[in-house]
């Protein structure tokens, strides 16, 4: 989807169409808090994701800052998801806005049921979607960032080698950073010259698994199936304070408040936790986590409270609180405990 939660807000809102609309926090760019989306007027003065607010609001003063708002957002990616399982029962359910299709066993030119999908989609939502379509879920998503907004783009496999070579290694999944500085580094910037290099070398400088993947990767290789169904390995909340904190009572009622949604999410999931860990960040970025396993899977909020608590008397408290977050792990399935 396209710019998707600050397209919602322009649909809600047409009065916010074509001015640069930020979303993120609480909407209040005085305050601290991440950018979660920009429209793509915003984009233009340079605004990204989890770029703080502040920044934000410093390149673009002018630009409109609302809060994030999930429950509207959940609700038009649900029949954005509806109107995609028309088109194939084989879907990846990527995240709130992106997910991949295999649309191999359908008898109709790709172009054809890609204009198909674009088209239900905003008529039903009044929303636009770029959509790639390749031999493989990396080209496909490649192919999908390639001509936003509003666009489709066709890899065919004669041309893969072609397309990939002058575009940078940031545009290949997995490459952060960290490795685009490494690769910077060794004279490497595009995918060709990524493509260039030997799995030997590859694997000297990044290890066996992850060379491998990135000799295969620049070559356009991916053999990675659509995953249908999926188990979800943990379940977490957290929250930065506006202002850095240091009255434990504040600190302790905000780790129960974020056990009991984690609980509730759990509960709706129907999925028993056996490790409890909380994280605390300090005022100086300082950050330590500590966690307790509990003898047996539970979703009782008592139970996981006091192992949350449990794990904050652990942690010195010396300075002040900037983040608290606690996350249950080795999840079970209800049934299964």
């Amino acid at each position: 989807m396209d710019a998707f939660f600050a397209a919602v807000e322009q649909k809600r809102r047409p009065e916010l169409i074509g001015k640069p609309v930020v979303i993120g926090g609480s909407g209040d760019p005085t305050k601290r808090g991440v950018v979660a989306t920009a429209s793509y007027e915003a984009r233009k003065f340079g605004i990204y994701s989890a770029m703080p607010l502040k920044t934000a609001c410093s390149l673009c003063p002018r630009a409109v800052f609302l809060p994030v708002d999930y429950e509207a957002y959940r609700r038009e990616s649900l029949k954005v998801k509806s109107i995609l399982r028309r088109f194939s029962a084989v879907i990846e359910d990527v995240g709130i806005d992106e997910a991949f299709l295999d649309i191999s066993v359908i008898d109709n030119l790709s172009e054809q049921i890609s204009q198909g999908i674009k088209k239900d989609i905003k008529d039903e939502t009044g929303l636009t979607c770029s959509i790639g379509v390749a031999p493989n879920k990396l080209l496909a998503k490649i192919a999908s960032d390639m001509n936003k907004p509003d666009g489709l783009t066709v890899i065919l496999a004669e041309d893969v080698l072609l397309i990939l070579k002058p575009l940078h290694v940031r545009k290949l999944w997995g490459i952060g950073p960290k490795t685009e500085k490494y690769l910077k580094d060794m004279g490497i910037e595009t995918v060709g010259e990524l493509a260039s290099l030997s799995m030997d070398r590859l694997v000297d400088s990044f290890g066996s698994s992850y060379g491998n993947y990135l000799y295969h990767a620049s070559r356009g290789i991916d053999d990675s199936p659509l995953i249908t169904e999926w188990e979800p390995k943990s379940m977490s909340r957290e929250t930065t304070f506006q202002k850095d904190i240091a009255n434990w009572q504040f600190i302790a009622k905000t780790l129960a408040d974020l056990t009991r949604e984690v609980v509730t999410d759990m509960k709706e999931s129907s999925l028993k936790a056996r490790t409890v860990t909380i994280k605390v960040r300090f005022s100086d970025f300082e950050t330590v986590t500590r966690a307790t396993t509990i003898p047996h899977a539970t979703d009782k909020d008592e139970e996981i409270r006091k192992a949350a608590f449990a794990c904050l008397k652990r942690v010195e408290l010396k300075k002040r609180v900037r983040l608290i977050g606690m996350r249950a792990s080795h999840l079970e399935r209800r049934g299964d405990c």
